[in-house]
């Protein structure tokens, strides 16, 4: 059982969905993937939303996303890789739970998401260069937003989750199995 919610945050490709089931299956606790669930409440993928009501638009789904969330029993949350750089959003995580930042290097993202057609915020941008350079303007954003960090690179899911949950440690975490 989980007495907080545990925010996986971090650039896209570092892991937050992987480990997100990962956890799901070691603590039993129930999955919020923000990407999936705003397409669900607006019937629409996140590429439409970002083309049609532009990314200001979706920044305002993902903090109202996290305000809903103040009063649900403990979960792990899987954010998108921009929901940090909003200050308002990272007083919102603080307030109901932990933020775990996640990362890799710019030459494993590439490699996780290098196929994908779901990164909106890559399109015609999809190199080594662009992520890296994308990555050092969140940076300072992740870090600030962090309560701990956990590098993916050469790990196992199994490894990760249990390198977050020695780092939660009892305080929020209860009958891990």
């Amino acid at each position: 059982m989980i007495k907080e919610h545990i925010f996986l945050i971090g650039f896209m490709g570092t892991g937050k969905s992987t480990i997100a089931a990962c956890l799901k299956k070691m603590t039993g606790a129930e999955v919020i993937e923000m990407d999936q669930e705003i397409e669900r409440q607006e019937g629409m993928a996140i590429t439409q939303i970002f083309a049609e009501k532009g990314e200001p638009f979706f920044r305002s789904l993902e903090t109202a996303l996290l305000a809903s969330m103040e009063n649900r029993p403990g979960s792990i949350v899987s954010c998108g890789g921009g929901v940090a750089m909003r200050e308002e959003n990272v007083a919102l995580m603080k307030k109901s739970g932990r933020t775990v930042l996640l990362t890799a290097s710019p030459e494993t993202i590439y490699l996780r998401v290098k196929d994908s057609k779901n990164r909106p915020v890559l399109n015609g941008n999809m190199n080594v260069e662009y992520i890296q350079a994308l990555m050092e303007k969140r940076r300072p954003y992740y870090e600030k937003a962090a309560d701990f960090l956990v590098a993916t690179d050469d790990k196992t899911a199994e490894e990760i989750c249990l390198e977050i949950l020695g780092l939660l440690g009892e305080k929020l975490v209860d009958g891990i199995s």
